[in-house]
């Protein structure tokens, strides 16, 4: 039997991301997001760090922390609804919740790096960082196992280019209204999201919805037709019900009652 063994973060990673939703699922997918790895002071770790301003890219060694568990099979957003084995993904709830990132280092400060390119969920500990070393670490010709293109008709691409997100008149007008009326910045959210591709995955909470689909985001619920690579979100509504609505307490139902006053309930 192997025993176990235990790792001590050397520090944490602040970033624009506060929960699994919001978070990219890989670094490409971050584009220009911006972090802070804040390593701890009194381990002797600003000396480990001399040096490093010389590499562009970092990996960096994390943990799942608020994974709980994990499954031998599991539904990644680009298996087209096939469970694979978790060994063979970068699904985040895997048998130790280790995770490897690669960001670009963009300046040090002391023991904080500001990094680009973050993925994280903000909080997340470190375990270690290792430079990224180009002629070591990158691969461009090898296979990529069972990823394929989501779009029909098209040569498999690694990583696969976005989905267009437009927003329909209706939906446009309920998202501009819920950013100016209550600070609610839902379209950059659903841009974020969609942009992966409209697959039903009930990991990014997408689902059938008659002729269309629905995403949910937080507490909203926004409504969506693809055709090839083109996304057209049609409207947004709110994902209380109606007891709940009306009876229930908390500040955010506040933004949820003024919104279905103006707008219906969708």
């Amino acid at each position: 039997m192997l025993k176990p063994v235990t790792f001590t973060p050397i520090g944490v990673v602040r970033t624009p991301f506060p929960d699994r939703v919001s978070a990219p699922r890989q670094p490409h997918a971050a584009a220009g997001a911006e972090g802070t790895i804040e390593l701890v002071p009194g381990r002797g770790l600003e000396h480990a760090l001399c040096d490093i301003e010389g590499w562009d890219y970092l990996w960096v060694v994390f943990w799942f922390h608020l994974n709980e568990g994990w499954r031998p099979k599991v539904l990644p957003p680009r298996s087209a609804g096939k469970r694979r084995g978790v060994l063979s993904t970068r699904s985040p709830h895997r048998p130790n919740p280790i995770g490897l990132s690669v960001v670009k280092l963009l300046a040090v400060d002391g023991l904080s790096l500001r990094v680009g390119g973050v993925d994280m969920i903000d909080g997340t500990p470190v375990l270690d960082l290792k430079p990224y070393v180009p002629y070591a670490d990158a691969y461009p010709h090898a296979r990529t196992g069972w990823v394929a293109p989501l779009a029909p008709g098209e040569a498999p691409a690694d990583p696969e280019p976005g989905f267009e997100v437009v927003w329909a008149e209706r939906a446009a007008e309920q998202a501009a209204w819920l950013l100016s009326a209550h600070g609610v910045a839902l379209r950059e959210r659903v841009d974020q999201v969609l942009a992966l591709g409209p697959q039903p995955h009930p990991y990014r909470r997408i689902r059938p919805d008659g002729d269309a689909m629905r995403l949910a985001v937080t507490s909203w619920r926004v409504r969506f037709r693809a055709d090839g690579r083109r996304i057209e979100v049609l409207s947004v509504a709110t994902g209380y019900r109606e007891k709940e609505l009306w009876s229930g307490e908390g500040p955010e139902l506040a933004a949820h009652r003024s919104f279905v006053e103006k707008f219906g309930r969708g």
